[in-house]
Parts: C-alpha cells; structure tokens; sequence
C-alpha cells in the first residue's frame, strides 16, 4: 500500500456541547464503529479509534468498500449495522469474534454498512491540512463519480440550524445519539477535539445493586445499575463511573454496610454461572472488549436508589457510561422501573440513509 497518508491514523475528536453551534455544516452522529479506509487498489484496510486494524471483522464491507470507493483514497467514517430499520449497535459487537468461521457466517446474516464523512487523501494527494467544506465537496464529487452505492453512503449534511436541530429530535428515532458539528474551515487533526458533538441528556433513577473496584484497586470503580422489568426482576441496565478520585474512596465505606455475602439472595447472583451468560448480557461476563479484564463485581443488597444523567438506551441497556448526579433517599427501590425512561418516537433510517437491505 503506497498513499499520502498511511496508516495508523488517528481519528478527530469531538467535545460535547449543549446546544448547536452555528458553524456552517451538522451531520447525524453515527452509533457505530468509528473507522478510517485506507484504498489502494483492490488492498484495502480499516483502522478503528484505536488504530487497531478491523480488516479481518468486515470481509463483505472490504469487499463493498474496493468496489464502492475511489481507486486511491483514504476515508474517515463510520461502520454501522442496520437490522429492521434501525440501527443495531449490539448486533454490530457481535461482529468482533476470533473465529474465522463465525465472522464469515455473521457476514452473511448481519451484514455492515460503510458511513463516510471525511476525506483524508484522494490519489497522490493528502488532503488533512485542506479546510473541511473543500474535504467534504470533494468527498462528495469521489464518491458521486465512483458510483458509490448501498453499502457505502456519504453522510448526510446540512448548513440549516433549525434542520440541524430536527434531526436532533428526530433522528434518535432511528438510534442515532446525536449530530456533530464540524466547522467549515477547519483542518484535519488527528486526535484532536475540534468538532463538537451534540447528544441526548436524560436522567433516571436505578437500584444500586453492586460496584467494581478501581484499577488501582481499594476504591470504588463503578456503580451497578439496575431497572425492574414488567417480569419483577431486577435486570442490570449500565454503570455509573463519574467520580473524582476522593469521592471514590469515600463511597467504600457508605457502601460497605450493603455488601450481600451470600450470592443466592442477590438479583444477579447468576453471574458466577458462565453458562447463564449465553443469552444475556450481565455484571460478570467477560466481554471481547475488555481484553481479559475481571469484570467481577462486589454485590449489594438492592436497597439504594441513584439518580443518574444517561444519552441513550441501547436495548435495555444504557448506550454509555451513566453519569452520577445524586442519592435519591426518597425513592424506594421497587419504583425504579423501565417505565420512567423516555422511548423517541420510531422512524426508519431509509428516511435518512437509502439502505435497502
């Protein structure tokens, strides 16, 4: 592979904002795999966030992506999977697996798609240090001329604030989180926080029903959440990370009069069963993501009721790391229900992408 921009590359950043800025240009923000396209030829890589090669995860979207895009070129985008309309974050995890035998399957069954929005080299040229309005007319010309079709789009855009601020609204309907703002002139810079990212704030009230310990180990890492279901289970939801370091070591001794010894009595006590893992997502699994990392948690009896700020519902589970705003002394336990969160109103994502599949 020989282009005036190889990889590893890092990809922009975004910093989060409350309200949308009027800088000339919003996009939806994709729920997906973040991804940069190196093309030269019929070789083709893709680097993730981490400047981890995903390559081998995606073999139908290489195969789209030589056929789709310019002959030499590097593209940022995003990898999404889009399952009845909707966008399947979940669904798009499971495509990350170590047997060959499975991604080829999961290629099948679970096809990607390919969502481009910048563009970082065109033939012999590197373009990161061109302003973003000439990068995204250009991107758009590349993939207009290369005939660029389902499974690869250009994002849509808009320079409109109030456009900008419906799909705000509208959009999460089809599980997006958001939309990013990118200035006009703003060059290409890897790693660096110069978009703005606009997402969803709510907040709910969660059982506390376990925490992590810290990397460091002796303070609390994070707080388990937890919503009962229509079923009167306790069904774990996400966690809560957003403490200063003193605060971590201080929430050791509130909790420790709560920690449950005897796992049988405990809503989650399961989860030292592997095989209870199969079909659900729970406190103790062991996740390909977390590279080996004990995912074990300290059980608490459920009697501790949280107020926490969260962007989105993947499933029945928060998208994100929740974010801890207060105790809610006031709240009993039982009323923490799935029936307090906010459902956007659906909307099919070929009002926003032409997906056929």
């Amino acid at each position: 592979m020989d282009l005036p921009v190889m990889p590893p590359v890092a990809p922009m950043l975004s910093k989060a904002v409350k309200a949308i800025p009027d800088v000339g240009h919003v996009e939806p923000k994709w729920d997906g795999f973040r991804t940069i396209v190196f093309k030269d030829g019929d070789e083709v890589e893709l680097g993730s966030r981490n400047e981890r090669p995903m390559t081998r995860y995606f073999p139908e979207l290489v195969e789209a992506l030589r056929q789709n895009l310019p002959a030499r070129c590097v593209v940022d985008g995003e990898i999404i999977l889009v399952r009845e309309g909707q966008l399947d974050f979940d669904a798009l995890q499971q495509r990350i697996h170590p047997a060959a035998s499975r991604v080829n399957m999961l290629a099948e069954s679970t096809p990607a798609s390919f969502v481009a929005f910048d563009l970082l080299a065109l033939g012999d040229d590197d373009l990161m240090d061109r302003p973003f309005g000439e990068r995204r007319r250009l991107l758009v010309d590349a993939l207009a001329e290369s005939g660029a079709t389902d499974p690869v789009f250009v994002t849509p855009a808009t320079a409109d604030l109030a456009e900008a601020n419906d799909w705000f609204t509208r959009f999460e309907g089809a599980g997006l989180d958001g939309v990013v703002a990118k200035p006009l002139e703003g060059t290409y810079q890897p790693d660096k926080r110069t978009m703005f990212k606009i997402k969803h704030d709510r907040t709910a009230d969660c059982v506390v029903a376990g925490f992590r310990w810290h990397k460091s180990g002796g303070i609390v890492g994070s707080l388990l959440l937890g919503l009962y279901g229509d079923d009167g289970r306790l069904h774990h939801v996400g966690v809560a990370a957003s403490f200063p370091m003193a605060r971590r070591a201080s929430l050791v001794g509130e909790l420790e009069s709560l920690v449950e010894t005897d796992l049988s009595h405990h809503p989650w006590g399961e989860w030292a069963d592997q095989e209870a893992h199969a079909n659900t997502r729970m406190p103790g699994a062991v996740s390909r993501w977390s590279a080996g990392k004990n995912l074990s948690f300290v059980p608490l009896r459920p009697e501790l009721v949280v107020e926490v700020a969260y962007d989105q519902m993947e499933g029945d589970r928060f998208r994100h790391t929740a974010q801890f705003r207060r105790w809610r002394t006031d709240r009993t336990p039982e009323s923490c229900t799935y029936d307090q969160l906010e459902s956007p109103a659906g909307l099919d994502l070929s009002e926003i992408l032409p997906v056929r599949r």
